[in-house]
């Protein structure tokens, strides 16, 4: 098995052996596999590996206008895919490294254990996204809205620009995760090797760009940002979960009304297409919560002494304990995982 670092060449060779006419463009080809780099120094579990499992996608387009727009629609998806995962991701101008070209935005999410400086200004967390429509001036706007705020990394930081930009108040200086990379490479790759269309008789060497994210590095990324030290407790966002909700049963050895109160709750869960983990082991009550709180589904229904009647004891993870009937926990879950 060879696994490669990535795919520019061997994307670009397979359009240029495919597409031939104009009138096929854009395309956008994406793939997700296992990648290898020799990272100097592999550290943080699966956040930073020599071995990662990939999402990269790659834009075809006939001019530098159709490849800005096709650019500015990953610019928009990888913030609303962000957003589904619970993460305030910062789009940040970056260097373009080896794979080069003209433009470049990392996604940092904000975390103390990240192995990124950022320097920004605080105000980029008030731009809404979900203003903007996938038109080619909206996005266009979009992102110039995001680029009006000072932000970027280590490897770009000017301080004397970062602070004649960015009041003292504004300021803000910390550390991040990359969870995405996005790049606009012009005909870097088309021209050399060839890839060209025709149009009105004329060869046109098209226009390319390269959108990717570490699909396991986004796991230990989720975790950095989602994980509460403190208390050892765990929220995996709705659209990841393992599990969306944990029943925990008080069981006793002399009495299994609790377990089997959970396999009926369960039951009904399973009609609704809601995924759930019962803890059916023999361990005390407190060992249950503390294994489940660091499983980390999002919600808990607790059935003990306190779930009498048709009211359970219903958890959202860091919320307080509400006494909820079933359907209506049900009602909550399915809610919100039609917005997610």
């Amino acid at each position: 098995i060879l696994y490669g670092p990535t795919n520019e060449e061997l994307v670009t060779d397979i359009f240029r052996n495919s597409v031939k006419s104009y009138k096929s463009l854009p395309q956008l080809l994406y793939h997700i596999q296992w990648k290898f780099r020799d990272e100097l120094r592999p550290r943080f579990g699966i956040m930073r590996c020599r071995e990662f499992f990939m999402k990269d996608a790659y834009s075809f387009d006939l001019s530098d206008e159709d490849a800005e727009f096709s650019y500015n629609k990953f610019f928009l998806s990888y913030l609303k895919t962000f957003k589904r995962l619970e993460l305030s991701a910062i789009p940040m101008t970056a260097e373009t490294g080896p794979i080069g070209g003209s433009l470049s935005h990392e996604f940092i999410i904000l975390a103390e254990t990240g192995e990124s400086k950022i320097y920004t200004d605080k105000r980029i967390f008030e731009v809404n996204h979900d203003n903007y429509k996938l038109e080619k001036d909206s996005l266009k706007k979009l992102r110039l809205e995001y680029e009006q705020f000072y932000a970027v990394t280590d490897e770009k930081i000017d301080n004397k620009e970062f602070n004649n930009k960015v009041d003292k108040k504004n300021q803000l200086e910390t550390k991040g995760i990359e969870v995405g990379h996005i790049f606009y490479f012009g005909d870097k790759y088309s021209k050399p090797m060839n890839a060209a269309v025709d149009k009105d008789g004329k060869k046109i060497f098209v226009k390319m760009g390269s959108y990717g994210i570490g699909v396991s590095r986004l796991v230990g990324a989720i975790i950095e940002a989602k994980y509460d030290d403190k208390n050892e407790i765990m929220k995996w966002p709705l659209s990841v979960a393992p599990y969306d909700i944990a029943l925990i049963p008080m069981i006793n050895k002399n009495d299994s009304s609790a377990l089997d109160k959970a396999i009926n709750i369960n039951k009904e869960l399973v009609k609704n297409n809601i995924d759930s983990l019962i803890d059916d082991t023999d361990e005390n009550f407190s060992s249950k919560i503390k294994k489940m709180n660091l499983i980390g589904a999002p919600y808990q229904i607790i059935i003990g002494k306190k779930s009498d009647g048709d009211l359970l004891e219903f958890k959202e993870i860091g919320k307080e304990i509400e006494n909820l009937t079933l359907a209506k926990i049900i009602e909550i879950i399915k809610k919100q995982k039609n917005l997610n």
